[in-house]
């Protein structure tokens, strides 16, 4: 279609209306027309009509000073394709381009379907392989009689998996439903063994299985599947921290025998390790269950409450619902992006972008991805239910130090990592001079916060109950580098925290990861509040530590002369050195030229062999904390003498702290305060309310 005449007619309107100095808007809704020159009485119907008009309205220079706004009106704009935005539709720092929902009127959009017409399952066969108490309660849809298809197949997802768009999946009632899976969920299985002759000790002296030779289940349930040409297996097949979805090529029920197709669990299979079966027609046995039958297309369910009382979406789109390559000064504020099997938005390159006010939830993949580019914002949203991570912001330069600038603040997360667990957190940052401010996380299987990279600030963030389903995990995460530096970790309240096997902690500094500044944080009731893994320059001051277990753990690997640590010490972190410029980073970060009398100094003769005698965690100050409870346990490798341990007040009396909501503030009379310990702005941890904030919570 040539739009170029309503296009100037668009533009006409706004010189007339608005002049060159003021504001301008256009306007897309449901019931308009592309054939509409986009004002508020004749708008148009379709984003990307709208996104040409900006575009020719810039070719003729005719986008006011100001800025725009594309008003959105309320309704369901289904999504079967990305709105992609690049260069030409790029705003100015004081004339942004805003993408917006209109008023008080819910505006979403949708990368699935809206599912309509289910019915009794009534075919025999099918009853028959159900649960007689299930029966009656199971609906059934044919997708493809609706014009659904493709599904999406499902893939290996996890642990050192590449991030891939999701299959297409169930929500109803604005929540995610859980695919047919034994046990039930809350529930796992445990690895029985593997065959005999395919195990072998690992590094840390357990028996673990081969990757080709499977493992072994307990139990005959499996006797009652009549199909298992789609079955998965998702384990944490090694260790509490690495799990995968695994797709089964053998069953075999003689011998309790499961295979699975590369590339297999990573590690290996270790006996005693959680797992379950998902993905069978035989499985669904409880409300929120479902199962998709690719080859009748029929879709099974057992809705949670009735049919009629909720919306059942299936997701679909496997692409980012929006896209910024290359753009700048654009808004995206107060949308509803919703059921895609891929991310919500996706930026690279480009300036000054945000999204802003924005309820982003069920996703197959992360909410956010930032990819390069400068000062990227993601303000006052609300980012549930995503099958990876929450945002991942990635940018600024590590050969030159200089800043991304990107920044997550007052964000609300909650159940992240649906799919991959381990290692998708809520906020991902890599790169240089990235800020999470006054963000709330929680509900999460693993770290709410892990980061790589130098000097970002982590502050006023509110962290609690993540590390529900796995161990040896920190709500604060980053390790392996001794040139992390300049990054600081302050004013957040971390506290409720779960794990399983070695627990989970609440700063995570793992693997001789160095330099970390950690002041005024509250820690309560977390299991290893504050762990130094080996690293050295940290310091760890004016924390409040109440009932945790430790409030500090410590420990010196960088001196153990096993085979494993010594071979990440004297490789790895050598080769983690040698990748930034040394003198920018001794310049920059003064302690770092400590290491040179354990290594070799930049350029000179490097100390190796029997002369490389390891790196003692050296430089750690603890200083004017206060702790309520356990107080500092130094060991493996490490001495309390070994760091800087001074003017802390440590007591078992919990009346020396008022109650949480008061941020446990001390009493007038505590000793702390002659130790100069400073008050902590407990009142400022956590999101702040404003009108975005406010917006996003009613379309929960």
């Amino acid at each position: 279609m040539n739009y170029r005449p309503f296009i100037s007619s668009a533009a006409g309107i706004l010189v007339l209306l608005f002049g060159a100095t003021v504001r301008a808007d256009l306007f897309v809704s449901l019931a308009g027309s592309d054939g509409n020159p986009g004002s508020e009485a004749m708008p148009f119907a379709t984003l990307e009509r709208a996104r040409d008009a900006i575009r020719e309205l810039r070719r003729t220079s005719r986008i006011p000073a100001g800025g725009m706004t594309v008003w959105l009106r309320g309704g369901d704009f289904a999504r079967t394709n990305t709105l992609e935005l690049s260069a030409p539709d790029s705003g100015t720092p004081n004339g942004p381009i805003v993408w917006r929902g209109f008023g008080n009127e819910s505006v979403r959009l949708l990368g699935g379907r809206k599912l309509t017409g289910f019915r009794p399952v009534t075919d025999a066969a099918v009853l028959g392989r159900f649960d007689e108490a299930a029966r009656a309660q199971i609906l059934q849809l044919d997708l493809r009689a609706q014009g659904i298809a493709p599904f999406g197949e499902m893939r290996s997802r996890g642990f050192g998996r590449p991030t891939t768009p999701a299959h297409g999946e169930l929500f109803f009632n604005g929540r995610p439903m859980t695919l047919a899976r034994w046990p039930n969920e809350g529930a796992t299985e445990k690895l029985a063994g593997f065959p005999k002759g395919s195990g072998k000790n690992d590094d840390h002296g357990g028996n673990i299985g081969e990757l080709p030779g499977g493992f072994l289940y307990s139990g005959e349930r499996p006797r009652r599947w009549q199909n298992v040409s789609d079955l998965w297996v998702h384990g944490y097949w090694a260790w509490d921290w690495a799990n995968s979805y695994e797709r089964v090529t053998r069953l075999d029920l003689d011998s309790h025998r499961i295979m699975t197709a590369p590339p297999h669990g990573l590690y290996g299979f270790r006996a005693g390790q959680r797992f379950h079966f998902l993905n069978l027609l035989e499985e669904l046995d409880q409300a929120g269950e479902w199962f998709l039958d690719r080859q009748s297309s029929l879709l099974y369910f057992w809705p949670p409450s009735p049919i009629a009382s909720g919306e059942t979406v299936l997701s679909l789109l496997d692409q980012p619902l929006i896209k910024l390559a290359d753009v700048q000064y654009v808004t995206v504020r107060g949308l509803v992006l919703e059921a895609a099997r891929g991310s919500g938005v996706e930026i690279r390159g480009g300036a000054g972008n945000r999204i802003q006010g924005c309820l982003l939830r069920n996703l197959g993949n992360l909410g956010v991805t930032v990819t390069g580019g400068t000062n990227h914002g993601v303000v006052s949203c609300d980012i549930f239910d995503t099958g990876d991570g929450g945002v991942a912001l990635s940018g600024g330069d590590r050969q030159t130090l200089t800043p991304g600038g990107h920044f997550v603040e007052n964000c609300h997360f909650q159940r992240q990592a649906r799919w991959s667990k381990c290692y998708a957190p809520a906020v991902a940052l890599s790169g240089v001079g990235h800020r999470v401010s006054h963000n709330r996380m929680h509900d999460h299987p693993h770290c709410a916060v892990l980061y790589i990279g130098n000097d970002h600030l982590i502050e006023f963030n509110d962290i609690h109950h993540i590390a529900l389903e796995t161990g040896d995990v920190g709500a604060l995460y980053t390790g392996r580098d001794y040139s992390f530096r300049g990054n600081r970790i302050r004013h957040n309240y971390i506290h409720e925290t779960g794990g399983v096997g070695m627990g989970s902690m609440g700063v995570y500094m793992d693997d001789c990861v160095s330099g970390a500044e950690v002041f005024g944080n509250v820690f309560y009731k977390v299991h290893w509040a504050m762990f130094i893994g080996g690293g050295r320059d940290h310091r760890v001051e004016n924390n409040l530590f109440v009932e945790c277990d430790p409030a500090v753990r410590a420990d010196g690997r960088g001196l153990d002369p096993s085979p494993v640590w010594h071979e990440m010490v004297n490789t790895y972190m050598r080769q983690q050195l040698s990748a930034v410029p040394a003198a920018l980073y001794r310049d920059h970060y003064p302690a770092m030229k400590s290491l040179d009398a354990l290594y070799g100094p930049p350029g000179g003769p490097a100390i190796v062999g029997a002369d490389f005698k390891g790196v003692p965690p050296e430089g750690n100050v603890l200083a004017r904390n206060v702790c309520v409870g356990k107080w500092f346990d130094a060991g493996w490798h490490s001495k309390p003498e070994m760091f800087d341990v001074r003017d802390n007040f440590v007591t078992m009396d919990t009346a020396q702290v008022g109650p949480e909501e008061t941020g446990f503030r001390l009493p007038k009379d505590s000793p702390a305060w002659a130790l100069g310990f400073k008050p902590i702005p407990f009142d400022q941890i956590g999101p702040r309310p404003d009108s975005d904030r406010r917006r996003v919570e009613q379309f929960r």
